[in-house]
């Protein structure tokens, strides 16, 4: 099954101005338009796809500092993703919560030869031959420490893996490690909460639309889209374009906006593989490869394991990004040089890909890409135009609040920031209170199960109880699409949450993708199909 077919369709001519247009529905796109809308300003976002449908959905889902970013000696982007952990953290603890990583020690492990410290090192400690040593690894988490400024996530300590639980996973030869917090986050809800929140607050937001032609007139953005489902074209107009288009947005200023720039980006792909749960603890492991790369190994929706993710160059813009069998196997020997138990091709269950469009400012290997955000403004003919590069999640609400300074040079009546205190849909409780929310839920639900309850709140937080209502059983949810989806969940999904697939709803509304049987899905499926909403 596909969305609806577009059919040609006249062109409405939308006469209200707003003052934002953002092409983009990805996470900084949500973002802006959460922070503009939150200020008073009038916001359309325009998606072409699914929210968060690319890059967005697709990262290793942590909210982290970048420890290995501190051997490219990108000390500002550290510390400002090592502050931001912890206001989002306080604003999403329903999507996000505190993680340690195990970070194993090998005399063998090795810089990346292009690093400036490994540079550095090789330098002044030519014996060292490229070999990363631990004490240089324990001052990298001193500064990770240190630049963090942390009032929740407890700092680094050291770890004697023989005797201990997190030990038990790998091979016998590691034998210490360092023990280390970031956060995890779920990514492609992230997005959907930031687009739910800026309706909220009045910005419009249409997915599924395409930015077919943006002009300058009359000192506006006169700005075409057509809907990919219904084919309804509209004419927006609007005083402020911004391009937060990820990967495309040197395509679009180049092939929609026909704007020249200096700055481009490098699509760089990004794979991760889900395997089944190799561990019984909830910790992360941080490895590091003879190549001088790292990779996470995570577990990941209860019952699984998620490692990822390789650096590879991808050239083709309009190709989906797959996960190749040179990156299955990669990740798979990669993570074999730790585990006991050696993972198979097989066990893989998913796999996952997505394209980052980072700076194009190197041109070493695509794991040497900075991972910082450049903000570019554009005003000709007194029609600004900005531009967004770059960039990582964790520091999206950073990358708004920059692109709100460029905007507010034309709205100077806008009030100041404001997201770094303010909480995203369902959020609104204590880091430390995700248990009980969960215990008060199955307590007014008593039909709901342990693991039911705890999927709901994570996704949903407070909002869990909006959603249910006053449903009295299981029978009054509707229609059961399995592993706990229920007819009312997917109302709430496609009502509050702009999902219109299938797609949407199972592998980023949820994850439950995974768990759903071929036959449950068509089921989902032709119940949408019922609703108008997906075609076969």
């Amino acid at each position: 099954m596909k969305r609806k077919k577009a059919k040609k369709k006249e062109t409405k001519l939308n006469t209200t101005v707003s003052d934002l247009f953002i092409i983009g529905g990805g996470v900084n796109g949500c973002g802006v338009a959460r922070d503009a809308a939150g200020r008073g300003l009038s916001v359309v976002v325009a998606e072409m796809n699914d929210l968060g449908s690319a890059t967005s959905s697709s990262s290793t889902k942590l909210f982290h500092g970048g420890l290995r970013y501190l051997e490219f000696f990108e000390f500002r982007l550290v510390r400002e993703a090592l502050k931001e952990r912890e206001v989002l953290l306080k604003a999403m603890p329903h999507i996000s919560w505190p993680m340690r990583f195990i970070l194993p020690l090998d005399k063998s492990q090795r810089f990346e030869t292009s690093t400036p410290a490994s540079k550095l090192l090789n330098t002044i400690f030519p014996f060292y031959k490229n070999r990363r040593p631990a004490w240089l690894i324990r001052v990298g988490l001193f500064l990770y420490d240190l630049m963090g400024g942390r009032t929740i996530l407890p700092g680094t300590s050291r770890l004697d893996l023989s005797g201990a639980v997190e030990g038990r996973p790998l091979k016998k030869k590691y034998q210490k490690a360092f023990e280390y917090s970031d956060c995890w986050v779920e990514d492609s809800r992230l997005v959907v909460l930031n687009a739910k929140d800026a309706a909220r607050l009045g910005a419009k937001i249409h997915v599924n639309t395409k930015v077919i032609s943006a002009n300058r007139e009359n000192g506006l953005w006169r700005v075409e889209t057509r809907n990919l489902v219904t084919g309804k074209r509209e004419v927006h107009l609007s005083k402020v374009l911004i391009n937060a288009g990820g990967p495309w947005v040197s395509n679009l200023l180049l092939n929609v906006l026909r704007v020249n720039s200096s700055e481009k980006v490098r699509l760089v792909r990004g794979s991760h593989i889900v395997v089944p749960k190799m561990w019984s603890h909830e910790k992360s492991y941080f490895f590091q490869g003879d190549d001088g790369r790292i990779i996470f190994a995570i577990p990941y929706e209860t019952d699984f394991t998620l490692i990822g993710t390789t650096d590879i160059d991808h050239s083709e813009l309009d190709a989906k990004p797959k996960c190749t069998e040179f990156e299955k196997n990669y990740l798979i020997n990669f993570a074999n040089q730790y585990f006991e138990s050696a993972l198979k091709v097989e066990d893989i269950v998913w796999t996952y890909s997505g394209v980052r469009p980072l700076q194009d400012t190197s041109e070493g290997s695509a794991t040497s890409v900075t991972r910082d955000y450049s903000i570019k403004v554009n005003c000709e003919h007194n029609a600004p135009l900005v531009n967004v590069f770059g960039g990582k999640i964790t520091t999206y609400r950073k990358l708004a609040e920059s692109v709100m300074d460029k905007v507010g040079l034309y709205f100077p009546q806008i009030p100041g920031p404001w997201t770094a205190e303010a909480h995203l849909p369902g959020g609104n409780f204590p880091v430390n209170g995700l248990a009980d929310l969960i215990n008060d839920l199955r307590k007014d639900y008593p039909f709901l199960s342990q693991k039911w309850a705890e999927r709901l709140v994570k996704g949903y937080g407070r909002e869990a109880r909006v959603m249910l209502g006053s449903v009295r059983n299981e029978d009054e949810l509707g229609v059961n699409f399995g592993a706990s989806l229920t007819q009312k969940e997917v109302e709430w999904l496609i009502k509050e949450e702009f999902a219109t697939s299938a797609e949407d709803i199972l592998w980023r509304r949820t994850k439950l993708g995974l768990r759903l049987s071929d036959i449950q899905v068509k089921t989902l499926q032709e119940w949408m199909y019922n609703q108008k909403l997906v075609t076969l």
